[in-house]
């Protein structure tokens, strides 16, 4: 039985019981069982209207992104954020145009919010074919770039939560321009996202045009106020790479995904799929370099674990470890040495594929 509000009708609590009594033999139906009591206890308690709202609008971006890039599930994306206030003359813009040519031709999609200056440059330089557009409904802007009006892969989104949510939920790689509070804005919560593990590793670009130094100053400032206080690790800064380099930010992300394929927590375990296996010896290697960011045993090579049954990566080769859900920092140089020690087949150069 499932407490339904005493309030609703007769037929509405009889076509519940039925719905719940088919949800067990549904795909998934433990988890929408989940989703339809949290909105039951609602219904039972007293709620303003702008809850519902927000509920309504909140589960409506949510339906048509997810809608929207179940296709593309596969298909590995860099977002590109920066300011929208740079014209196409402007020496980032032409720069993050360039990126977004060069990184689509590795096999990566291009993700940005849409609108004009980087974005814009971004959408221009993957192609209309390549790219994805995550707008904001806002009351004075923005509406979505040349590029991307009427491209079915365009959203327009409510709140900036959901939309954020995708940007990070769908990117394998991060890369900044030069941007104004809102590049800042995403900058700062990706990092923290990876940074305390709630967004997966990935790599993190700051690009700035040659001679530039709006990222330079920027990485000062964490230094200086930031890590010399003790107030981030050490190690943090690994969690972003700097350059005014098309090819060394495009290196910067295929080669996190040379050997690395992505990670998932089974239990107390985290476990990173391989494209490739490793030998003993690399793996010997990198217990005694990296041992410090488990909390108990070793870095050990496995198979996918019996609860990773119905995983589309099963067939792919693992190692797990008792991480001690800190050091994301050292993780992330964790992988870029795994990466370096890996198979070197010429069929683990293309990150495309996820």
């Amino acid at each position: 039985m499932v407490a339904t509000p005493s309030n609703l009708p007769a037929n509405i609590q009889a076509d519940m019981e039925v719905l719940f009594d088919h949800l067990p033999s549904m795909e998934h139906g433990k988890l929408i069982r989940q989703v339809l009591e949290t909105i039951l206890r609602m219904m039972g308690r007293e709620s303003e209207r702008l809850d519902w709202k927000i509920l309504n609008y909140a589960l409506l971006d949510m339906e048509q992104g997810f809608q929207m890039f179940h296709p593309y599930r596969h298909t590995r994306k860099v977002t590109i954020f920066g300011s929208a206030r740079m014209g196409a003359d402007n020496p980032d813009y032409l720069l993050a145009q360039q990126f977004a040519e060069q990184v689509t031709q590795l096999g990566f999609m291009v993700m940005t919010g849409a609108g004009g200056g980087i974005m814009e440059a971004g959408n221009a330089g993957a192609g209309p074919e390549n790219s994805f557009g995550l707008n904001i409904q806002l009351p004075f802007e923005q509406g979505a770039n040349p590029v991307m009006t009427d491209n079915p892969k365009l959203v327009n989104f409510k709140y900036f939560f959901t939309r954020k949510l995708f940007f990070i939920r769908e990117s394998d790689a991060l890369v900044l321009f030069p941007g104004g509070f809102g590049t800042q804005d995403e900058g700062f919560e990706s990092l923290t996202l990876i940074q305390t593990g709630k967004a997966d590793p990935m790599p993190v670009v700051l690009m700035d045009h040659p001679g530039g130094n709006y990222w330079k100053d920027w990485d000062a400032y964490i230094r200086k106020h930031l890590m010399a206080r003790g107030l981030i690790s050490p190690d943090d800064p690994s969690l972003y790479t700097i350059t005014d380099n098309v090819d060394d930010a495009c290196h910067a992300i295929s080669s996190f995904y040379r050997v690395y394929h992505s990670c998932r927590y089974v239990g107390d375990r985290l476990v990173l799929r391989l494209k490739g296996d490793l030998p003993d010896a690399a793996v010997a290697l990198l217990n005694e370099e990296y041992g410090d960011i488990l909390s108990k045993g070793h870095i050990e090579k496995t198979a996918a674990l019996p609860e990773e049954k119905n995983d589309e990566t099963i067939s792919l080769p693992r190692l797990a470890m008792h991480f001690n859900h800190r050091d994301f920092g050292k993780l992330h140089q964790f992988i870029r040495r795994l990466n370096d020690l890996g198979d070197s087949r010429p069929e683990l150069e293309h990150p495309e594929q996820k």
